[in-house]
């Protein structure tokens, strides 16, 4: 059993470093064989050099793309038979790795995504995010039956039969509805476990709520018409 954890990053110099060290360090608490790769979507600050610095498999894109370009490299260059993916801003805690694994790990389920609305009472997440995110989760539900609390999460794990059967093209922060979509529609089982979740500490997201919402909307109904 190897584990593959990818963790994409752009302009996230003050956290990449912190996030490696901690997600090494829980890794080694499961006590499987584990990678970790981190996939630099072309920063223009030191990322890429501290993220050196810290013992993983580094990869880089030749211009900035996005996020979903980035987390399909890492696919791409992934070796384990689960795969993990994190987000590099520090909103989620390295710590909750075995709880996100866990799951697919006894064969519970296919796919497995860190909740931040699952039993949480207080959520440090923007309420235009927030409301977006219910929007998605209800389409999510009405084309493929699945009940999800928190569609657009980062922070999950899956078996790598569900990477080898979807041909994913998304290139931005749309990439989570895609692969949940397919994941759904292929008939693979999906279940979130609640984790916590902190709002960045540094620099700012690049998410645009109208833009990034738009191709979001479109990304669940073209992957599931087209698959």
């Amino acid at each position: 059993m190897l584990l593959s954890v990818i963790i994409p990053v752009y302009n996230e110099e003050l956290t990449i470093g912190n996030i490696i060290d901690r997600t090494k360090t829980a890794m080694q608490q499961i006590g499987l064989k584990y990678e970790v790769i981190v996939v630099d979507d072309h920063s223009y600050d030191k990322s890429l050099e501290v993220a050196g610095r810290h013992g993983v498999k580094l990869y880089t894109l030749k211009e900035h793309l996005g996020k979903g370009y980035a987390l399909r490299a890492g696919f791409a260059k992934a070796k384990g038979d689960v795969i993990v993916t994190i987000d590099s801003d520090g909103s989620h805690r390295p710590e909750e790795l075995q709880r996100v694994l866990t799951p697919v790990l006894k064969d519970k389920t296919d796919l497995v995504i860190g909740s931040r609305y699952l039993n949480q009472k207080n959520v440090a997440a923007r309420k235009l995010n927030a409301f977006g995110v219910r929007i998605f989760n209800f389409l999510i539900q009405l084309l493929t039956g699945t009940a999800i609390t928190d569609s657009q999460s980062g922070y999950r794990a899956m078996k790598r039969q569900i990477l080898n059967t979807q041909r994913l093209k998304s290139g931005g922060y749309e990439i989570e509805s895609e692969m949940l979509v397919k994941t759904a529609k292929e008939g693979f089982r999906v279940a979130e476990v609640p984790i916590s979740f902190e709002q960045r500490t540094y620099g700012r997201s690049g998410v645009d709520p109208m833009v990034d919402g738009t191709k979001i909307l479109l990304s669940i109904v073209l992957a599931y018409v087209k698959g």
